[in-house]
């Protein structure tokens, strides 16, 4: 598991924007979805092509959220990576720029739906009422037919809870982007997974107001 480590600087700025180091004190659980990022054997499994051992470490952390959320009246969510073939034709500036030649084509390939790497890990706890999104970006809020926020607004979701990995990509991303269309965001900082400490600690010191540890139990945690 991550060390997790906040900055005190962030703290301050936090309480003097509000007198309060969280911006939100209560959880409405019939309100909340938690959104599992990329929890896809591609990133979990050892040897996987996009491997991130911590991701291993969170499953029964993300299990029990999930649960918890479940039996309070709250909604899950498994976000999915899905590319395959065809996908540096779509995204050219990530495949062709960003991650290129062989790298490119192992990752695309791993993450097409056909394929092992492309399934949720066989140890997180799915159950047939929870949702399933797709998505071929970082965020699954850039789809333009807008599917997650669509299905999160028909069932009164107002707060997010993120989770899953990688930290400081993709979960970062959906969390920025949830935030910006209104949810009460927040990020689980012991159910998100990185290839280190520096790259998570980065992310909860820029998203410090909305991080927390897990805790579903208390009211108000």
């Amino acid at each position: 598991m991550h060390k997790i480590e906040i900055a005190q600087q962030a703290v301050d700025i936090s309480m003097r924007r509000r007198g309060r180091v969280q911006p939100f004190t209560t959880i409405e659980a019939r309100k909340t979805a938690l959104l599992v990022v990329d929890m896809q054997t591609g990133f979990v499994a050892p040897d996987a092509v996009a491997e991130i051992p911590v991701a291993r470490e969170i499953v029964p952390n993300i299990n029990r959220l999930a649960g918890a959320l479940r039996r309070a009246g709250g909604t899950v969510v498994w976000i999915i990576s899905t590319y395959g073939p065809g996908a540096e034709r779509d995204w050219t500036t990530f495949f062709n720029f960003i991650i290129t030649g062989e790298t490119s084509d192992r990752f695309r390939l791993a993450f097409q739906e056909v394929k092992p790497g492309h399934t949720l890990w066989r140890e997180l706890d799915r159950h047939p009422d929870d949702l399933m999104v797709s998505k071929n970006r970082l965020t699954p809020f850039v789809d333009p037919a807008q599917a997650l926020e669509r299905l999160l607004r028909l069932r009164g979701v107002d707060m997010a809870l993120v989770v899953g990995t990688v930290t400081n990509v993709c979960c970062e991303g959906a969390a920025r982007d949830a935030a910006m269309r209104n949810f009460k965001t927040i990020m689980i900082s012991d159910a998100n997974a990185s290839r280190n400490d520096l790259e998570h600690n980065a992310t909860s010191v820029h998203l410090s107001p909305g991080v927390r540890r897990r805790n579903l139990n208390r009211r108000g945690d």
